[in-house]
Parts: structure tokens; C-alpha cells; sequence
């Protein structure tokens, strides 16, 4: 047995002749009278009391205290004490991934996990627990797909507290807890029509843009943050490595997403276009820190720039001019009363990578090319996002075997139907 039993109500006394009896302490019945003791695998002493006659329990901890040092199982009762706030904030503190990753995993946790689940010690965790925080979420009114990326994170978190072993197993895991269901409905691309009436709403310098997102499949960032010695005019590729991001409202240059660099088709269209704008809007030097917002400076030639002659910043340019020109091509209606324009989540300029996408898979380009084009770190992603945009095997299989009984002339010379 892992340690031992301390009666504190009697201790043995030894006489001169080396006979032993049992004599009252101190404490005789005052408090718990037993104390169960043994040494943790750190080598620190560990203790807890039990209440005169109940002895055969505190052998029984003893016992199962042994049983889960010997399985691996072992929780620290008093690191198990410790809270979810605490141990999240070392977590994120000890993450390694990049400035912008630790962000929105810090933003999602102060804002939808700690006023809920931040005072819970660890060791009292229960499914129950992580069912009535999901249903919160939902009745909050966030996103499916919101949803499941904030319990991804807290899914997380808790692993590494179970790993650490400060808790016996990871409540989100039980099979009684549900994850939120990824979002729903299908990618819906915009149509050209839409596509190009988009473009023509917005102010010239902004205009080349839509032809960078929806002709080369750009991200937001990789626009914004796109440098004129990227563009091979006479090679007929586009470099992708660098983008802007930005953190807590502070823009900083970074490697694209994944840090997956990679070369795009530039469309001899959308070379032309490119450079016509180059002509109208020479390149700007814009210096921003590297990797993170106090990063070393960064300085590079830009395509686009805003009307100060610095970098085109996001959230100015999501609110205008980008909604009035979702607006001025009927993509979201215009508030009665001159009011703000709604929200347009599934209208952002990401719309353009879906039409760009939509139109290589309609041209019959494989997936693993898309994917590349795009950026995708897997093409399984890729095939699942996009899958219903592809050619169906039916319409295929149908125009095959309409050519086989393609109307062909007889002898008589009118048209008839080869049998098979």
C-alpha cells in the first residue's frame, strides 16, 4: 500500500523492559483521527484526514491512490485545484504557433470559455459541465462554425491539463458530449455578372483587386499586402510570400497562411490589368514590422496603397468601400432610412477565392492544382469545401454515351439513331 495510516488519537509507548502499549495523545478526541500519508511521484508528501472509525476509507484511498501511480493515472489533489483560468493563461503563454494564431485563440477564450468554465478547478470537471456551456454558446446566437472552432480550443486546453496530469481524462471527449457541427450549407459562388459588378462599384484604385481574388484566388492579406516584384509580367506567374495581418488592430507583415509560400497562373488578362493599374497607382514603399507588431521593420514596394500613400487597412476597407459596392451590386440590400449597411460574412473578399475556385473545377482543373493555387495545406480540404462545384460523374457519363447514339445519316439520308 502506497504510504500509511496515522492514528493521531493514540501512539505507542515503549517501556524500560522493551514492552509496548498504547497510550492517548494529545488530540484524543479532538479533529480527524486519522491522517493517510504517502509520497507522490514528485517525492512530495501528501496527506488527508478521516473522521474517527472510518479508518477501512482511508485505507481504501490509500489503496487507490497506489492503483492509479501504477496505471499512470496519478492526479496531484492539489494541483487538480488549480483553475481553468489559471491553467489557460499558461497554455496560451507557452503556445509556440504565430502572434495572429495566439490571438484569436486568447480572444476566444477570454470572451465565450473563462465567464463560463474560468473558476471551475480542473479536478472538478464533469461532461455535465461542457454540455451546459455548449448549449450557452448556442443560445448566445454564435455561428456552428464559431462554435466548434471555440471548442476545439477549450478541447485543448483541457487535453494538456489531462497530459500535465491535472485531471483524470478531457470532459469534451466523453461520449455523452456533443461537438458543435461544422457550418452548415454549401460554398455558393458568386456569379460573373456579380463578380465584375462588384469590381465596377468600387473606386478605381481598388478595382484590380477583384481580378487578383477572383483570377488568381489571392486571400485579403495577400492582396493588401502584395509587392509589384511579386507580379512576373513576362513569366506569367505571381509569387505569393507575404501578406498583412493584423492583431489587436496593429498591421505587421507575415509570411502567408501556413507559411506556405507558393507561384500562381497569372491570366494574361489579369497581367494586363495589373499593370494598367501600376501606371495609374505607382508601387508605395510601406514599412511594417516583421512576423509580429513589434517585429523588426519591414519595407517593402506595395501594388496597393490606401489614399495617404500607406498600406490599405482592413477593417476601413470592409466598412467602405467594400459593403457599399456589395450593396451597389445588389449582393446585400441597402438599409431603409440610411442606416448602416448589415453584416455580409459570406460576402467578404473571400467570396473571390470561391469564384475563382468554382471556375477552375467548372474547366476541369484536378484538385491537387486547385488546392496548390489556393494555398491549401491539404487537398481533402479542398475536395470537401468545393466538391459540388465539380463536373458531376453523371454529366459526364450522359454526354459519353450521347455520343455513342448521336444522331448519324442513313442510306436514305435522312438522320436516324444508331442502335447499340
Amino acid at each position: 500500500m502506497a504510504g500509511h495510516i496515522q492514528d493521531r488519537w493514540y501512539k505507542t509507548s515503549t517501556a524500560p523492559d522493551g514492552s509496548t502499549t498504547r497510550v492517548k495523545t494529545e488530540r484524543h478526541g479532538n479533529g480527524s483521527r486519522y491522517r493517510a500519508r504517502y509520497v507522490g511521484p514528485d517525492g512530495t508528501e501528501r496527506s488527508k484526514a478521516f473522521p474517527d472509525r472510518q479508518k477501512r476509507l482511508a485505507e481504501q484511498w490509500l489503496a487507490q491512490i497506489e492503483a492509479d501511480m501504477s496505471r499512470g493515472q496519478y492526479i496531484d489533489p492539489a494541483a487538480s485545484k488549480t483553475t481553468f483560468r489559471q491553467y489557460a493563461e499558461r497554455w496560451i503563454a507557452a503556445q509556440t504557433s504565430n502572434v495572429a494564431s495566439r490571438a484569436t485563440t486568447e480572444t476566444q477564450l477570454r470572451l465565450h470559455a473563462l465567464p463560463y468554465l474560468g473558476t471551475r478547478p480542473l479536478g472538478s470537471f464533469r461532461p455535465t459541465h461542457i454540455r451546459t456551456w455548449t448549449r450557452q454558446l448556442q443560445d448566445a446566437g454564435l455561428a456552428s462554425s464559431y462554435r466548434r472552432s471555440i471548442f476545439a480550443t477549450v478541447s485543448a486546453v483541457l487535453t494538456a491539463a489531462v497530459d500535465d496530469m491535472l485531471m483524470p481524462r478531457n470532459p469534451c471527449r466523453s461520449s455523452s458530449v456533443t461537438a458543435p457541427k461544422p457550418g452548415g450549407g454549401r460554398v455558393v459562388p458568386w456569379t460573373a455578372e456579380q463578380t465584375f459588378a462588384v469590381r465596377e462599384a468600387l473606386p478605381s484604385r481598388y478595382q484590380a483587386m477583384v481580378d487578383l481574388g477572383a483570377g488568381c484566388g489571392l486571400r485579403q492579406g495577400e492582396i493588401f499586402g502584395l509587392p509589384i516584384d511579386a507580379i512576373g509580367f513576362l513569366t506569367g506567374w505571381l509569387h505569393i510570400g507575404l501578406q498583412i495581418k493584423v492583431v489587436k488592430g496593429r498591421a505587421f507583415f507575415a509570411p502567408p497562411k501556413g507559411e506556405k509560400e507558393r507561384d500562381v497562373p497569372l491570366p494574361e488578362q489579369v497581367g494586363q490589368v495589373l499593370a494598367q493599374h501600376v501606371q495609374s497607382y505607382p508601387p508605395v514603399d510601406v514599412t511594417l514590422p516583421w512576423l509580429k507588431p513589434d517585429g523588426p521593420p519591414l519595407t517593402r514596394p506595395l501594388v496597393f496603397s490606401g489614399p495617404r500613400g500607406n498600406h490599405v487597412y482592413r477593417s476601413n476597407f470592409n466598412v467602405s468601400p467594400w459593403k457599399p459596392a456589395l450593396a451597389e451590386a445588389g449582393l446585400i440590400a441597402h438599409p431603409e432610412g440610411g442606416g448602416p449597411l448589415p453584416a455580409a460574412r459570406q460576402h467578404g473578399m473571400h467570396a473571390l477565392r470561391h469564384f475563382y475556385a468554382s471556375v477552375l473545377l467548372d474547366a476541369g482543373e484536378n484538385v491537387k492544382a486547385v488546392s496548390s493555387y489556393l494555398g491549401h495545406t491539404d487537398p481533402g480540404f479542398t475536395l470537401r469545401v468545393y466538391t459540388h462545384l465539380m463536373p458531376s460523374s453523371e454529366g459526364r457519363t450522359r454526354r459519353a454515351v450521347n455520343g455513342l447514339y448521336g444522331p448519324r445519316r442513313s442510306d436514305e439520308g435522312s438522320e436516324s439513331v444508331q442502335a447499340a
